[in-house]
Formats: structure tokens, sequence, C-alpha cells
């Protein structure tokens, strides 16, 4: 069963064609990840696909009408003034309503109780009840504790990009629709988060459409690899790594062929110019051929098309960055407790900690963009920074993106004693010369962020500060930005939730906590992984086993107690007084419940009925402890 078919979609912008006659087919259960450069329009192939934009000339789309579908996209719109309850809300799904009421009704009468609000929150239970939507309120409350949403009552406007997607991603899967098409869905999403998602997302019956540039992720959830090059497009019916493999032998094949159609070439070229104008039917055919074989040998391949190996790095001496006994804090949370560590030369270094545990902010400190509360940061003369950060895009403007290189430098030098001029730099980077003179806001976001990679590389710098560079970027520039970073010989450190970049990349990881606390483990994520996973475990055992002896001594207590209870041969006068007195007081009792029972079930005011339940619930609070008690005395009278 199809839940998605499009055909022959084609975008056209400005004098650029992003993409033609792309079709893609879902069937139910896939999940298909869309693979492509920058620049391609994956963003606006799936704003086609799911009604925001449509194609130019011709094509078509259709959605199963089986099918629920939730969309993220890759900058989600929210109205500025509405809460994030609201936002995460926003969803004509009758169980959610349905939740939502109920909330809100049960919030008012917390604040400003009423019989008017009693009568309200009394219906939203009904209602709730009615759709049996009680596991979704849990699903709610599951997602937004995993996501960390807390503050429902902020006003989207106050959240930053990396909030508000997650309150985008949140909303989606809230609504449980068997359809996801996703742009990016692990952007702004901490570690533990993603690896969450991915459980989410290999639900058996779930349909998803998606794009990221996370390749743990893409091996881990999808089963059909859809890439779009050069306006054709390849279907890769299997995960990331099948992909990679595949795609190789495709490469390979192609330049083998290449290389054929090169020596057809030449020697078609040499028949050509020695022949006098062709006028038999053969010789204008061998003509005309002679355009498909040049067409052919001139193919060229992404794997060629960027290379950072030309960029330089200042000389680094024996002192690099020193951080002594450095404390911070942010308002009343404490980010860093008495940090005191050394940076190597080719030292590096990934940073991981939940969202607000002061990753970017040990960043800052560390380059003396943050002054620490207490200690100090020494760092070294011949240190070259070079820091990508996050909000780096912002400074930009309307500039177009020539004048971006050119304030930096007309001239760069590179290695081999050669000189690249600003437009060649681009070029180099794969920004053609047609797209030079476009202004910044112009490019996607995968170029705007190749953009100011290069601006920091031109920096030539040899302290590598990367501070989630992975966003946007594609697979090809990441390819190629992770084997010129192999070959770096500076100190580097990298903030990232790609954990395959980060795979590849450190030699130990700094793992912040957001109390205080810095643990250094050594290996790359997916070791240090691996050690926390045991620590984990190893901490369950210690309480399994703390637990299993409290319950044993619990039972030798118990086990005690009847035995001194039979040396006992009979009551206390005051104890049997009171057994005495039990049983009459437990039918006073019995007789208040049932009076009560029965007055709730002939109805009343919502005031009366509040006063009953409340009373009906001390009663039989009474009524368990004079039974309890009465049943210890009965074993000994």
């Amino acid at each position: 069963m199809n839940y998605i078919t499009a055909e022959g979609l084609t975008k056209v912008y400005g004098d650029k064609v992003l993409f033609e006659k792309v079709t893609i087919s879902v069937n139910r259960g896939q999940k298909v990840a869309i693979v492509a450069k920058n620049g391609t329009g994956k963003s606006t192939l799936l704003r086609i696909v799911v009604g925001e934009d449509r194609s130019d000339i011709g094509g078509s789309v259709s959605i199963h009408r089986d099918a629920r579908m939730g969309y993220l996209s890759q900058e989600p719109d929210f109205d500025p003034n509405s809460t994030v309850w609201e936002a995460v809300f926003a969803s004509d799904h009758p169980g959610l309503v349905a939740i939502r009421a109920y909330e809100k009704a049960m919030t008012e009468q917390e604040l400003y109780p009423s019989e008017e609000n009693q009568t309200r929150l009394a219906k939203a239970m009904e209602k709730v009840g009615e759709l049996d939507a009680w596991d979704q309120e849990a699903k709610v409350k599951e997602v937004l504790g995993k996501f960390k949403i807390t503050q429902l009552d902020q006003k989207m406007g106050e959240l930053s990009g990396g909030e508000r997607k997650r309150v985008a991603m949140a909303s989606v899967l809230i609504q449980e629709p068997d359809l996801l098409v996703l742009d990016e869905p692990t952007n702004h999403l901490d570690l533990p988060m993603i690896e969450w998602l991915e459980e989410q997302l290999n639900q058996p019956n779930l349909t998803i459409l998606l794009v990221t540039h996370d390749r743990y992720f893409l091996d881990r959830v999808c089963d059909e690899i859809v890439e779009i090059e050069r306006g054709n497009t390849y279907v890769y019916r299997g995960n990331y790594s099948y992909y990679l493999e595949k795609k190789s032998e495709l490469t390979e094949t192609r330049k083998a062929e290449n290389e054929k159609f090169k020596k057809l070439m030449s020697k078609e070229l040499q028949w050509i110019r020695t022949q006098p104008k062709a006028r038999g039917t053969k010789a204008k055919s061998r003509v005309s051929n002679f355009d498909k074989i040049k067409e052919k040998a001139s193919e060229k391949f992404d794997d060629q098309e960027l290379g950072f190996e030309g960029i330089k790095m200042a000389r680094i001496g024996k002192t690099t960055v020193e951080m002594h006994y450095i404390d911070h804090a942010f308002g009343e949370k404490k980010l860093f407790s008495e940090f005191n560590y050394t940076f190597k030369r080719r030292e590096r270094v990934g940073i991981v900690g939940a969202n607000g545990s002061g990753k970017s902010t040990f960043l800052k400190i560390l380059t003396g963009a943050l002054k620490p509360d207490a200690g100090k940061v020494v760092i070294g003369g011949t240190v070259v920074f070079g820091h990508y950060q996050q909000d780096g895009l912002d400074d930009y403007g309307n500039k177009k993106v020539i004048d971006v290189i050119r304030e930096i430098a007309e001239v760069l030098p590179v290695e081999g004693g050669r000189h690249l001029k600003a437009d060649q730099l681009l070029n180099h980077f794969m920004f053609p010369y047609e797209q030079h003179e476009n202004y910044v806001h112009t490019l996607s976001g995968g170029e705007k962020r190749r953009l100011y990679l290069l601006t920091i590389l031109m920096q030539n710098p040899n302290f590598l500060i990367l501070d989630e560079p992975t966003n946007d970027l594609d697979l090809l520039t990441l390819n190629m930005l992770e084997a010129f970073l192999l070959k770096f010989n500076g100190c580097l450190v990298v903030v990232s939730h790609d954990r395959y970049f980060m795979d590849k990349l450190v030699n130990h990881v700094f793992v912040l906590d957001g109390k205080g606390k810095v643990r250094d483990y050594p290996g790359n994520y997916t070791q240090y992984r691996e050690k926390r996973n045991e620590e984990e475990a190893a901490e369950r055992a210690i309480r399994q086993t703390e637990k299993a002896e409290q319950q044993r001594l619990a039972e030798l207590e118990a086990a005690k107690a009847p035995k001194k209870q039979k040396e006992k041969k009979k009551l206390s006068y005051k104890e049997q007084q009171e057994f005495n007195s039990l049983e009459g007081e437990i039918e006073v009792l019995e007789t208040q419940k049932e009076e009560l029972e029965a007055k709730i079930a002939t109805g009343g005011s919502n005031q009366e009925l509040m006063d009953w339940s409340m009373e009906i619930s001390k009663v039989l609070t009474a009524l368990e402890e004079k039974e309890n008690r009465w049943l210890e005395l009965s074993e000994y009278a």
C-alpha cells in the first residue's frame, strides 16, 4: 500500500533548477531518507509532498486517504504570542483536544476553585474517558519529559531556535500519526534525546519520509535511501551502510565508463578533425553521436568537487590552553566547579551533555570570550582560535556571498606556495561563479553553514573549536570535512549531536552533568556510551542488591514478630477493652460508608459531591485502621 506517491516533481528557483522530474514512492511501514547536496531543494521537496508548496512544471503528489500525517519543518513557524502549551496541542486530534480541555480545567480548578470550574473539570474527565485517551495523556507527559519541555506557559517568541524545534518535534509525536514527514529531526536535540527518538521511530507500522544528515540515525532508522544527484534519482533499498557500499560500487562503475568515453571522445575528435564536412548519412550520425560521447566524458563526480586539503594551519607552540580551577554558574545553576585541564598539541576532545549543561559556555570560557566566576584561563602566544559557533550565521546581514569572503581576504595563501583569489576559493568550496553575487539570505541552510565554515578555516586556525558543525551540512561536505580534520595537526574541540562525526574524530570525551562536574572518558563517543552503560548497569545492580538486602531484613523482622506474639498468652485489660469496642466502631463506620455511597449514587450538587467524596475517603481510612487493629488483637484474644 503506497502512503506517498510523488511523480515528476520539478522546482526552479530563478535560473537554477533545484530538481527535475523527481519521483518518490513510500509504502506503508517504509522509512525512506532523501539524500542530496545542499542547495538541491530537499526541504522544498518535502514541502511539496505535504502540500505547503507545489511543483513548477507538472508533477503530482498523492497521500493515501487512511494516512494520518505529521510534518516537521526545518524551521518551524509558531505564533510568537502563543504559549508552549498551545503550540504543543495545536492539533484537531480528538484525544488531544480532550486532554487539552482536561488539563486546562484542572489548572483553573486548582487556581480558582468554584462549582463552575468543578463542573467543567468533571465534564472534561468524562470526555477523556469516553475517548479512552488516558494512555495518550501519559504519552504526552513522556514526550514532554524526554524533550525537557517544562515551562508550558512560556511564550514561543521567547524561545531559542533549538527550543522551538524541540516543541515542534514533541507536537508531531504527541499527535501519534502513522505517516511522518521530517526535515532534520535531530537538529538541536542532545544525544540522549536522539537515541530515544530512534526507538520511537523504529515502530514497524510507522511510515517515514525524512531528510537528515545524521548518519547513525540513517543507519538505524531508514530502510531505503533516495539520492538526488545532478537531476537523476537513485534508489538504494537498504540503510546508510548499504547505501555507502552500493554508492561506491556505482561511482567506480561510472568512473570506469567515464574513462572509456574520454578515450572514445579523443578518438572521435581526431576523426572529425581529419574529415571533410560530413555529407553521408553514416558520417552525419557519427558527428551527432559525438555530443553524447562528450557529455559522458565530461561527467563530474561529487567526491572530486570539494577539497579542504589546501587550507594551511598556523604553527602552534608548546603552550596551548590551560584552564586552572574554573568555577562558573548561570544564576543558581552551577555549571563548573574547580575544573582543571591543560590541552595538549594535537588534542582531539568531544564535549557532550544535555541541553543547558553548559557546553557552549565552556567553549566561550576556553577562548577567553567569557570570563569565569573563578579560576583563570592561560592561552598560549601562538594559539590561533577558529571558533565555529551555532549562531555565527547571524553576522552576515544583507551581504553578497563574494563580499563575505573579501571582507576576510582578497587572496588566501594555501599549501604548496599557491594563492587563491576570493572567487577561486568560493568555487573550490562548491559555490559556482554564478552564485557569488547572490545575497547570503538566498542560500539554503546548508550552503550558509558551508560558507560560514569557509570563513573560519580562512583564518588558518591551529586550535579549532566546532560547536554543532554538522547541522544542515550535506553528507558530501561532512565527509570532506572529516577527511580534513583527520589530517589537522592542531587542537580540535568538538560539540556535536552527530555521533558518527564524534566517533571518527575524537579520542576522549568530556561529559558535562550541568551540576558542576566534568568527567573525562577515554575513547570516542560510542566507547563512552558503552562505558557509561556498564556504569549504569553496575549502579542498578547495587541498587537491586541493596533493595534485596532491605527486603531480607524486613522479612527477618516479620518472622520474629509472630513468635513474640505467640509467647504472649493473653491481652492486657486495656487491650481487652479496646478489642471489645472495636466491633461496634467498625459497624458504625460500615453504616456511614453505606449511607455516603447511597448519597453519591442518587446525585447532588457539585459541592455536595465533593464534600461526600472527601468524607467517604476519611471513613474508608478509619475503617481500614480499625479492621487491621481488630485482626491484630484477635490473635491474642
